[in-house]
């Protein structure tokens, strides 16, 4: 989906997005946004909280508490073979 929008710069450069931009990416108040400028482009990005993710993004793997402690138990002896 593509939109595009024209507005005004206000008050100490605040810039206001129209609702249509924000329901479109599911931006809520609060949230962090990640500018980038790329000649006279500024792009905005939203950061999503990983912790929010975790729990309400689309899940594309799937481990049983096994494999976790198979995971895990590698990784601690990765780490006391790395502190020797």
């Amino acid at each position: 989906m593509s939109l595009v929008f024209e507005t005004r710069v206000g008050k100490k450069f605040a810039i206001y997005l129209p609702k249509a931009v924000v329901e479109a990416v599911g931006l809520s108040e609060g949230e962090k946004m990640l500018i980038k400028v790329a000649g006279n482009r500024v792009i905005l990005e939203v950061v999503r909280d990983p912790m929010q993710l975790a729990i309400s993004g689309t899940k594309f793997a799937s481990l049983k508490p096994k494999q976790i402690e198979a995971i895990s138990v590698e990784e601690q002896k990765k780490h006391a073979e790395g502190s020797s």
